[in-house]
């Protein structure tokens, strides 16, 4: 069973410290003995191999590949109940410091819960129902936009696409075919048969589109109930996990400390993020505004919520930003301001603001971060890429706090 990790003290501060400028020397060290290596001819002979002995159990290995490769298909298979748990836990751990804070003020806890959790499902129903049209209209203008600007770029090079030269050829075919059906006479035994399309229904679109918003709808619902009973609990999982962890009280006291420090870190991570996300939405939105954007009061909502997917998330909005500025400005120059700015804002952002909100414990690996997205889009699709990186938080802030999953930790770390 995995032991959890005493408290932080200065000298575990200062060995860790010491680990890191010793691994820093010993790299430095055997670089140095390469390139003096080279330097002096030695290079031509082939260096003595260096063998790390590593005990590794083939059989506990691939016991550990196989449990992996069961949770992935298990969170594939049942993603209809594991993502609005996810999403869940995430929004339990955002909430919870406002539900304290209200409770100190002597308001019962489900009440301070029923509070925050109608404010936010109003507010979010609200601003959607506000700007559907809008956004209706965005989302209908980017085929448009991608295909004046292939236009465009064509017109420029001077030649024609393709693409274009098969429709055309296409098009010639088919009248040819038409008129010449026109012209002839019918033969004997020889039945015309002429295929219609099926007249456009409007129930069954309905209800094709009923199904998916009922289906959204039911998820929502399902992630306020789950996350409004988890804020009522309180802090019961919490005395539940400090009781079963042993009898001792040093124990107890351990795990009491290191549950809080994982709390601590996993809030102000989504403190963060979240404060983080509305700043890009604000400032995107008023950047967008003062160019003469159209719609720029969802750009606003669309750069806020893509700024938790890192990286993808930025090229998204600029690349549909640039698209639906070009088609409706018809400037190149007007093109790249809208770009620009909301680069600008997420450069600003992301590689200044956060940083300095954020501990060096808190940070990841880029790679990690990178890798995350992927996989995390691939399992869960888009809701994969917007509850990845903080699925990940929390599983690096599990692990740096747990002895044995440590050196998890460590890779997730930056």
């Amino acid at each position: 069973m995995s032991s959890l990790t005493h408290p932080p003290s200065p000298a575990a501060a200062t060995h860790v410290v010491d680990n890191d400028a010793v691994a820093e020397a010993v790299i430095r060290e055997v670089d140095a003995q390469r390139e003096s290596a080279g330097a002096d001819g030695a290079a031509a002979t082939e260096p003595p191999r260096v063998l790390l002995h590593m005990p590794v159990d083939v059989r506990s290995a691939a016991l550990v590949v196989l449990a992996v490769l069961g949770c992935v298909f298990a969170l594939r298979w049942a993603s209809a109940l594991f993502i609005p748990l996810m999403g869940a836990v995430l929004l339990t751990y955002a909430l919870a410091p406002a539900v304290n804070r209200l409770e100190g003020w002597h308001m019962p806890r489900w009440a301070a819960a029923t509070v925050l959790l109608l404010g936010l499902a109003g507010g979010i129903g609200t601003t959607a129902w506000t700007l559907s049209d809008n956004a209706a209209e965005l989302v209908d203008s980017l085929p448009l936009a991608a295909q004046k600007l292939r236009q465009a770029a064509l017109a420029r090079s001077g030649r024609t696409s393709t693409l274009d030269t098969v429709q055309a050829a296409a098009d010639q075919l088919e009248r040819a075919a038409q008129a010449n059906a026109a012209s002839s006479p019918p033969r004997r035994g020889v039945q015309r048969v002429i295929i219609e399309r099926p007249p456009f229904n409007v129930r069954d679109y309905l209800w094709v589109g009923t199904v998916g918003v009922m289906n959204a709808a039911s998820q929502f619902t399902l992630v306020l109930f789950l996350t409004f009973f988890a804020l009522c609990a309180g802090d019961t999982f919490r005395r539940k996990l400090v009781k079963i962890s042993g009898s001792s009280l040093q124990k107890k006291r351990i795990t009491v400390h290191v549950l809080d420090d994982i709390t601590q870190h996993i809030q102000r991570y989504l403190l963060v993020q979240i404060g983080t996300s509305v700043l890009v939405g604000v400032g995107t939105g008023l950047a967008f505004w003062a160019i003469g954007l159209e719609n720029a009061a969802v750009w606003a909502i669309v750069a806020g919520v893509t700024n938790l997917i890192p990286y993808v998330g930025s090229l998204i909005v600029l690349v549909a930003a640039s698209l639906v500025a070009f088609l409706q400005f018809n400037d190149l120059g007007m093109t790249a301001l809208v770009g620009g700015s909301s680069l600008l804002i997420h450069t600003l952002v992301g590689q200044l603001l956060v940083p300095w909100l954020t501990s060096r414990t808190s940070r990841m690996n880029p790679v990690a971060v990178f890798v995350g997205v992927i996989f995390w889009g691939w399992l869960w699709g888009v809701w994969g890429l917007l509850l990845g990186i903080p699925i990940l938080m929390v599983i690096k802030a599990v692990c740096d706090r747990v002895d044995d999953l440590r050196p998890i930790g460590e890779l997730l770390g930056e």
